[in-house]
Formats: C-alpha cells, structure tokens, sequence
C-alpha cells in the first residue's frame, strides 16, 4: 500500500505560514495514498500562481504550463495516454481569468480528468488583486474603492457546462477535502473540485474565521443525482454549503473518440513513419 511519504517530493514550500495550500496539500498526498496510486501513472498538471506549485511538491510526474492553460496540456496528456491519472491544479485566477474558456469547454467535453481549484478569492502571487471569484465591494490593490463586478460562481459555471462531478471543499476541513478529492478521482469523467482556501497575506475578508462562521455541509437530504437540486444549493450566499453537489455517469470524450484504440497513442508504434515531406514542407 502506497504511503502520504510517497508522495513527498522532499522540497519544501515556499508558501506563507497558515496558506490554505498547505491542507490542500494534505489532502491531495492523502488522497493519492488511500486510493493507493502508482506514481509512475499520476500526472500533475498546474500553472502560474502560489497555487500552482503543488506539481513541486507531490511526488508524480509533473507538468507546469503558463498561465491559464493547465486544461489545455491535461487534455493533451490524457488524449495521448489514457492510462494516467491526470490531476489538475490551480488557482481562481488561473483557471476562472485567463483559463475560463478551457474550463468550459473541457467540461463539455466531459474528460476524465480531476481539477482541483484553490480558490483563495484573490490573486496572491501578484500580491493581491481582485480575481474572479472576489465579491463586490471587495477592495484591494486593482480595486481601492471597491471591486464593481459580481463574482463568477464556479459550481454553477460547471453545472451549466456539462460537468459530472461537482464538488466544494475546504482547506480547513483536510478530512472533507480528502474524500472529495479521492472521489473526483474515481470519478470516470470531469470532475470540478472548487476549494475555499483562506490567504492570510493578502485577503483579509475570507479568513479561516469567516469560513467556519459560513459553512455547513451537504447532508443525506442532497439528491447528487439532481442538477436542478445542485444549482439551488451552489447558489447559497447566507450559508455556504460543502460537499459533492452533483455526479452524473455518461461515456467521457476518450471513450467516444479512442473506442478502436488497443493502446494509447504513446505506445503505438512509429518506427515506419517518416515526416521529412511534411518537415520540408513546414519548415
């Protein structure tokens, strides 16, 4: 059996005392070790931002795009081998600015990929900006008298677009986190985690304190069978719930585009494929 040590890459993180990444990243090294996951077949892809360093710190093989693009190389890397585990992570700027329109389009392509979003309602790394998830009123350093927009809301974006496992969590609740996580994994399809992660340098609006004053968990009573049931819960402002909120199983993209596929692209052989005319051509 695979051990959290396993998954320790040795480097240490460069994150701030008390980030909310550092129980994501508890839970993601749990999750991998109790679902008892071969290194070797685990790919993690992240991007630009204090979230995206987790591909430094869990030991799998690991692949850091630029900014906005972690669907995009997931995708390709699942296409090319749908063997691997392919885990993405990110943060709200990341994948809700920039990366947006790969986050719709992915879920409507319903890949078998998990995408874990850090969502610390701010931009960090940049040292605090308003991101796309920061409520209306919120100031920071791009939004001194207060931020004019409405936030984006992640869960029903992921409802909409034809996600089929919808989930939320929380960096406080490793153990809630864990389970959510070892879900969307298992899951066969793609699966949106959006993760409450507190950043006690820059937002001083969304602290620890604040999210166990707000949040409650989704009990028995939630049907995860019903998209109309996930969209009202999703659209819960006084309290906020946390849990799987929605989980649908339909054939993935790979099933429908690689059915005659007796072995993925990676292991097929091209010893007799000679690409000079093309080269020529192109070059």
């Amino acid at each position: 059996m695979a051990k959290i040590e396993d998954f320790n890459t040795g480097q240490t993180p460069v994150w701030c005392p008390g980030c909310g990444n550092f129980g994501i990243l508890m839970a993601v090294r749990s999750a991998l070790a109790e679902l008892n996951i071969k290194r070797e077949n685990t790919l993690i892809v992240s991007g630009i931002g204090c979230s995206d360093k987790y591909n430094q710190y869990v030991n799998t093989y690991a692949f850091e795009s630029i900014h906005g693009r972690i669907l995009p190389v997931a995708m390709g890397a699942r296409l090319a081998n749908y063997n691997l585990k392919v885990v993405c992570i990110g943060g709200d700027g990341d994948g809700y600015g920039i990366g947006m329109c790969h986050f719709v389009h992915a879920a409507r392509r319903n890949l078998n990929l998990t995408y874990i979003v850090c969502d610390n309602q701010i931009y960090g790394l940049t040292t605090g900006q308003t991101s796309p998830t920061s409520d209306k009123g919120f100031k920071t350093k791009s939004t001194p008298n207060g931020n004019i927009e409405m936030p984006v809301n992640p869960l029903t974006i992921a409802l909409s677009a034809g996600a089929t496992y919808v989930a939320r969590g929380f960096a406080g609740d490793v153990a809630t986190l864990k389970e959510l996580i070892k879900g969307g994994i298992q899951h066969n399809g793609f699966a949106v985690i959006d993760v409450f992660q507190p950043c006690v340098t820059f937002n001083y609006k969304n602290t620890y304190e604040w999210f166990n004053a707000k949040l409650y968990k989704l009990g028995e009573d939630h049907d995860t069978s019903s998209k109309e049931m996930a969209f009202k819960r999703a659209n819960e402002s006084e309290k906020l719930p946390i849990g799987l909120f929605y989980k649908e199983d339909k054939p993935t993209y790979e099933d429908e585009a690689l059915p005659a596929k007796a072995k993925p692209l990676v292991e097929q052989d091209i010893s007799n494929v000679n690409v000079d005319d093309l080269m020529d051509e192109l070059m």
